[in-house]
């Protein structure tokens, strides 16, 4: 009875949630919930929302930004239910500011926040048992664009890069410009940043990891965080100049180099795929006629197995050929919509003065450097050379033409 009852309720749940209405009880922090289901902006709590993501895209961890907010005295999500409802479940009197790092993870983590509606994220096993599990993303249901964004998705997929990164802060309690973005050519570890002062020198450089930890064979690497931040401005401010005199230019130019795109190219590709799915609807056309003929009598059995056999064959590469040609022009509307999505970074910042950390997380996703060369045996002053490779956000390498 109780069973049959809990599999009633269970269904009744599964239909809320495919409707695509939330069916949490509680709104995510930065929401209320509308009169019709749906998630509307909470204008107290977005701001703050806004504010975790800047300061994760500005190189902070989620422990350092709960600091932050602690020390603002920002009240936590559990403090403002309970102003709000009363409810206890997640308040602390005696700490009503006080942020958890657990807290802001989830929330770098809510696609609600770019206007999704995502269902079905826990389940109870049984019925015996009051608690519930988290479910994997596969049996999540997530809807999109159900309700007001307050995020837009380039930060919040940038963000999730970031977090994929692991950042650790320096002596002095601080993330380095480059940390979690920066990794070796050649063994591919992490850089870490090394800050020293003494009498007669100081010191601020970027070094591999496996080196400095003695984990796999590598030599240092040492790059300058000097020379680093002078030759990533550079190069930054080559492309975002180029980009905002040559927009067209320069999105032809993304979709070419990341993943072989061109108008005319893709042309004869659309081409070609609607030829090939034209002939499978002949051939299966004729499979039909093949089968009348052979059921009537009007052609042997041997005649039907030798012709089905050859229009099979013809209809199995031409299947293959089409998935071949959707997967190519599948690669090239991505290349558009990511250059687009550089494009959306680049047009916020159509001129800066300096590389911050937020606007470097927000172009650069990586970052590679190559061991130093020497030239006549020297590996002093303009003698020594040193090839970085910058990967930027959802398009990599950008080559410039001369």
């Amino acid at each position: 009875m109780v069973r049959d009852t809990s599999k009633k309720i269970k269904a009744v749940f599964r239909s809320k949630g495919m409707s695509g209405k939330p069916i949490t009880s509680q709104p995510v922090y930065g929401y209320l919930k509308g009169e019709d289901g749906h998630f509307i902006i909470d204008e107290e709590a977005a701001p703050v929302v806004r504010q975790i993501y800047s300061l994760c895209l500005a190189g902070n961890g989620p422990t350092k930004i709960a600091r932050m907010l602690t020390e603002q005295g920002i009240p936590t999500p559990g403090t403002l239910e309970y102003r709000r409802t009363g409810s206890t479940r997640r308040y602390y009197p005696d700490y009503p500011c006080k942020w958890a790092t657990n807290t802001v993870c989830h929330i770098l983590e809510r696609k609600e926040y770019i206007g999704h509606t995502v269902n079905f994220k826990t389940e109870k096993v049984s019925y015996k048992v009051k608690s519930s599990v988290d479910n994997p993303e596969e049996k999540q249901v997530v809807f999109e664009n159900t309700h007001e964004p307050i995020l837009d998705t380039e930060t919040w997929e940038r963000v999730q890069e970031l977090r994929k990164q692991r950042k650790r802060p320096n002596r002095q309690d601080e993330v380095g410009l480059f940390s979690g973005i920066l990794f070796c050519a050649d063994c591919g570890s992490v850089m870490y940043q090394q800050r020293y002062q003494t009498e007669k020198r100081k010191q601020d450089c970027y070094i591999c990891g496996s080196y400095k930890k003695r984990t796999k064979e590598c030599t240092a690497h040492f790059i300058r965080t000097d020379l680093l931040t002078a030759g990533v401005t550079e190069n930054l401010r080559k492309v975002t100049n180029y980009a905002a005199k040559h927009e067209t230019r320069f999105m032809k130019l993304l979709v070419e180099q990341n993943e072989d795109g061109g108008k005319r190219r893709d042309a004869a590709k659309r081409k070609e795929l609607d030829a090939a799915e034209k002939r499978i609807a002949e051939l299966s056309n004729i499979f039909k006629r093949l089968y009348e003929d052979s059921v009537s009598g009007r052609i042997s059995d041997e005649r039907f197995m030798e012709l089905s056999a050859d229009y099979e064959t013809e209809q199995k590469k031409l299947k293959e050929r089409a998935a071949e040609l959707e997967k190519e022009l599948a690669k090239t509307r991505e290349a558009t919509a990511n250059a687009e999505k550089f494009m959306n970074v680049i047009r916020k910042h159509t001129a800066f003065e300096e590389l911050t950390p937020t606007l470097l997380r927000e172009f650069v996703e990586r970052i590679v450097v190559h061991e130093a060369t020497a030239a006549d045996g020297r590996m002093h002053g303009n003698l020594r050379r040193q090839e970085t490779e910058i990967y930027y956000s959802f398009v990599g390498k950008v080559d410039l033409p001369e």
